[in-house]
């Protein structure tokens, strides 16, 4: 990438920030707030009401933490799919890598992220969390995550420009996806092994439960205690990139024709 396409890339991010809570009373306050108030209600529905978790130690901050890392999914595929019909004058005006519109989304879905988990490490000390000391491996996880977002990202990018009901339809998939991934319940609520090992090749579920056990709780229960095949347990490690480099091609192959079809 060319220093044109990184400042490009640059100002579409400040763009997006600027743009995102505009006329807001507390402004990006909220990248803060949101996650905070939907933890809230997940955690007095689920947690106090339901009774969720009571057998791990620090769930609320397990929660808090699954739902930071499956908001920044959401975030990034959510405003990549709409975000090439959305900079539709852009892409008819200039002439520049499209793969930057898709890539900008991730980048401030990214920053929304990090901030987000300075509030879970700030929860870890106010709740006493002893962070293990492969706590610094954590940010090898981060990387599928990022990886996988974008992936999915640049596949819903290009199927929303021909196919304009997929935004209804990955709602749906999004809400389902939620439940199905250990985000409100831990892991030793479900009795059936198998059910747990298939539920553990979702990436995401991966991903949570890795970092779950690395910050919070070394207890929080991981892909290696359901499946002893190595090549298995590889595959929620090395699919975000193969969706990623699948997307990124996908893209690519019909991304000369976006300007034309929006």
């Amino acid at each position: 990438m060319n220093s044109k396409n990184w400042i490009l890339l640059k100002e579409l991010v400040k763009t997006d920030f600027k743009l995102r809570y505009q006329g807001s009373m507390v402004g990006h306050l909220w990248s803060i707030l949101k996650p905070l108030m939907l933890f809230s209600v997940m955690y007095v529905v689920f947690v106090k009401f339901l009774g969720f978790g009571r057998d791990m130690p620090h769930f609320a901050v397990a929660l808090l933490l699954g739902m930071v890392i499956w908001s920044f999914f959401a975030e990034t595929t959510s405003m990549g799919l709409t975000s090439i019909v959305g900079r539709g004058d852009l892409l008819r005006k200039l002439s520049f890598p499209k793969e930057i519109v898709v890539l900008s989304v991730a980048v401030s879905a990214f920053i929304n992220f990090l901030i987000n988990l300075l509030v879970v490490l700030f929860f870890c000390v106010l709740n006493h969390v002893e962070v293990s000391k492969y706590a610094i491996l954590s940010p090898l996880y981060i990387i599928p995550l990022f990886a996988f977002s974008l992936g999915v990202a640049f596949l819903l990018a290009t199927m929303f420009v021909y196919f304009r009901d997929i935004a209804p339809v990955w709602e749906v998939v999004m809400q389902a996806g939620m439940y199905a991934t250990p985000i409100i319940y831990s892991l030793s609520m479900i009795n059936n092994k198998t059910v747990k090992a298939i539920m553990m090749l979702n990436p995401l579920a991966t991903i949570i439960q890795d970092l779950r056990h690395l910050l919070i709780y070394s207890g929080n229960q991981t892909i290696g205690d359901f499946i002893n095949t190595k090549w298995i347990i590889a595959i929620p490690y090395v699919l975000p990139f193969v969706v990623l480099l699948i997307g990124y091609a996908v893209f690519k192959k019909h991304a000369e024709r976006f300007a034309e079809i929006i």
